[in-house]
């Protein structure tokens, strides 16, 4: 649910609901949104499920779990994922050192089954496992103008740096953490942390102090990150394994032993997964599940397919079988269908498809995310 319903409403906001939360989806024209935060700064309410780890053992536990190294000193994050034993992705999440805890900010969706499962396991380990997501606002800041927005509001420090390294402040009356963030959307970010009490007039302050910014959804979170190339869990990573949405930023491929990490290693030791994420441009509107295609014959599908507003086209991520990588694509679009009017077709039409290097968008940073092979 988000804490700001009201404020939100004053701002025109249509509702959608994603992993059991109320969030934004647009202000009324999410295209303009878009162009707002790629030309200069833009604010949206993030609905992250957070979960605290605390006692003295808490960094060691959380280390042998998830595939990056768990920092072990206040002020410093990394983004990870948590592995079935046979290498799928059960979720991503952002892990910080808060001094005594450890903070977790996961897909919400995923928070009830992440606590138990990690509260079974636990047996002689001084350590305690916490949702604690109605505790906090999390904003996230995007834009090429967003270290000057944060300068322009956080008073008692300075804009942290590097990625996913933080530091506290505060704005206006509330005391927050800002994160540096590792990019998602392409574009300079950060992550802004508050009390949950607080979030109201951080919401305000973000918009109208300082410099100004411009409120953005859910339906410009994701044109955003399709552009710079950023997978996202329930569309791209969601029971995939990390070798095949080449997620070089979230593993840790020197550390010691983790859940699924057989199956990594071994598929990073035979040189490349059996199949990749890619980019992909399209001369007619398409949709998610559609079959990509290469002399008639499925070797992938689109996971995510939007009207680019940067590029003016229609584009998508897509996975493909790595010994597919070099046909000539087109995929088979029910999207494309529906807008010729042809209503029941025997066949989906087929539509030309072309592969592009990811990310789509080259904006004012790059997301650490884009999958690297």
């Amino acid at each position: 649910m988000t804490l700001l319903g009201a404020h939100h409403d004053d701002l025109g906001a249509t509702y959608v609901e994603r992993g059991g939360r109320r969030l934004v989806s647009h202000y009324g024209r999410p295209a303009v949104a878009h162009r707002a935060v790629r030309n200069g700064v833009g604010v949206i309410e993030q609905g992250y499920g957070i979960v605290a780890v605390t006692g003295s053992e808490r960094v060691d536990y959380v280390d042998n779990i998830v595939t990056n190294r768990v920092p072990d000193s206040d002020g410093e994050g990394c983004y990870a994922f948590v592995l079935d034993p046979q290498g799928r992705i059960e979720t991503d999440c952002y892990i910080y050192n808060a001094d005594e805890q450890l903070l977790l900010f996961t897909p919400p969706s995923q928070v009830e089954e992440l606590v138990a499962d990690w509260s079974e396991k636990i047996f002689v380990q001084d350590v305690a496992i916490d949702d604690v997501s109605a505790e906090f606002g999390v904003f996230g800041i995007h834009g090429p103008s967003a270290t000057e927005k944060i300068a322009s509001v956080l008073n008692h420090a300075g804009a942290p740096e590097p990625e996913l390294h933080f530091d506290r402040g505060s704005m206006g009356d509330a005391g927050v953490t800002v994160v540096a963030g590792d990019n998602p959307t392409g574009e300079d970010g950060y992550t802004v942390i508050c009390g949950a009490d607080d979030a109201p007039g951080v919401f305000d302050t973000l918009l109208n102090h300082g410099l100004n910014a411009a409120p953005f959804g859910e339906a410009t979170w994701n044109t955003l990150t399709v552009e710079a190339g950023t997978p996202r869990f329930a569309s791209e990573l969601q029971g995939e394994i990390p070798n095949t949405v080449g997620a070089r930023h979230a593993v840790d491929f020197e550390k010691g032993c983790f859940i699924g990490q057989e199956v990594v290693s071994k598929v990073e030791n035979r040189g490349r997964p059996s199949k990749q994420l890619l980019g992909v441009r399209l001369d007619a509107p398409c949709a998610a599940g559609d079959e990509l295609r290469v002399d008639g014959d499925a070797v992938g599908e689109l996971t995510r397919a939007i009207e680019s507003p940067s590029v003016g086209e229609p584009i998508a991520l897509a996975f493909c079988a790595s010994d597919a990588l070099e046909g000539s694509f087109t995929v088979g679009s029910t999207a494309a269908e529906a807008a010729e009017g042809d209503g029941a077709a025997d066949e989906p039409t087929a539509v030309d498809a072309d592969r592009v290097t990811l990310p789509f968008v080259d904006g004012s940073a790059t997301s650490l995310r884009c999958p690297q092979y």
